[in-house]
């Protein structure tokens, strides 16, 4: 079914993130963000001037309570997604959320639970997961190009040191995992398809309490190993490798490519060390905007519209999260349920 009218999203928060947001799919014919709310009125009405929003509100409910909007972008706070993507559902509004999705487990639950029971999309938000290069990577897999995946490498690091910035608070959920980490393990289970069974992780704190280094090892049930590293503390870095027994695939599983690098996959086939090399290419582009359509089209015309994190996904990902939290501080392995 062909989509004949955009869908019209508002905002939570006038976080810059959402500025990003609606930057990106301001051209956009299948998406249109039409309102902006703020627990400020005034910083409302001036995130929505400036971002050239019709309408701006001063609570979250107000808007959710508008008749005239479709869904929810909800980029709040790590400890906000579960709240306000449950009150947007239960309010018949579609969601839209940022990573991570919740900040545990069942967390994560309860959110797709709101969404059943009010027939709405909840959907969490990887721009990476909606360029059309992660659909190559999809296609390699699934084809086995590398034959069966035995290793995998995933990291992603960021520099941050100002104390008062929103990821070095534990308050408001900040800290290296939740933010950098989740990206990293979204590629993880995208290769694994399945959550694991043991976690082991170690950390390193910053002052504020917050993990400002994370590395983890995660062991599946199909004999997958895979290892995770995040930081806040480093240059900006993101690369991953799936080795097989048939070949290596890297991968910088870019948000938005050309920023950052090509969008481009290194395929190994074979197993020496003179194994031919194939580059394999896609367009490239703003991942919010990849995402938001994709997004648009799942509300349109349903689930297999939508290029990202499906349900089951997203919660293997808050498992993870919490799994790899729990270790790093314990300093023990965590088991989970096979």
């Amino acid at each position: 079914m062909a989509q004949t009218k955009p869908l019209r999203i508002g905002v939570l928060g006038a976080a810059n993130i959402a500025r990003q947001f609606i930057g990106a799919v301001a051209s956009s014919p299948l998406v249109s963000v039409s309102a902006v709310a703020s627990r400020d009125r005034g910083k409302a009405e001036k995130f929505a001037k400036e971002t050239g929003l019709g309408r701006c509100y001063g609570s979250y409910l107000e808007l959710l309570a508008d008749p005239e909007i479709d869904a929810i972008y909800n980029p709040l706070p790590n400890t906000l997604h579960a709240e306000w993507s449950i009150r947007a559902a239960d309010a018949g509004k579609h969601v839209l959320c940022e990573k991570p999705l919740a900040t545990t487990a069942a967390d994560a639950r309860a959110m797709f639970a709101a969404a059943k029971r009010n027939n709405v999309h909840l959907v969490e938000a990887y721009p990476w997961l909606a360029q059309p290069l992660t659909a190559k990577l999809r296609e390699l897999l699934s084809s086995h190009a590398i034959g069966k995946p035995q290793i995998v490498r995933s990291s992603f690091g960021v520099s941050f040191s100002d104390t008062s910035d929103i990821r070095l608070r534990p308050d408001v959920g900040g800290g290296a995992l939740l933010d950098a980490g989740s990206y990293a393990l979204s590629l993880i289970r995208l290769v694994s398809g399945e959550a694991p069974t043991r976690v082991s992780a170690t950390a390193q704190w910053a002052e504020t309490g917050v993990d400002r280094t994370m590395l983890a090892t995660l062991e599946f049930p199909g004999g997958l190993v895979a290892q995770m590293s995040c930081s806040l503390a480093t240059c900006f870095h993101r690369h991953a490798l799936i080795a097989g027994d048939a070949g290596t695939i890297e991968t910088l599983f870019l948000n938005h490519p050309p920023i950052g690098g090509p969008a481009a996959i290194t395929v190994k086939r074979g197993t020496k060390v003179d194994a031919s090399v194939e580059i394999v290419e896609a367009a490239g582009g703003n991942g919010f905007l990849y995402e938001a359509e994709s997004f648009a089209r799942l509300v349109a015309s349903g689930p297999a519209q939508w290029t990202g994190a499906s349900r089951e996904e997203s919660i293997d990902i808050a498992v993870m999260l919490e799994a790899i939290a729990t270790s790093a501080k314990s300093g023990q392995p965590v088991t989970l349920p096979g």
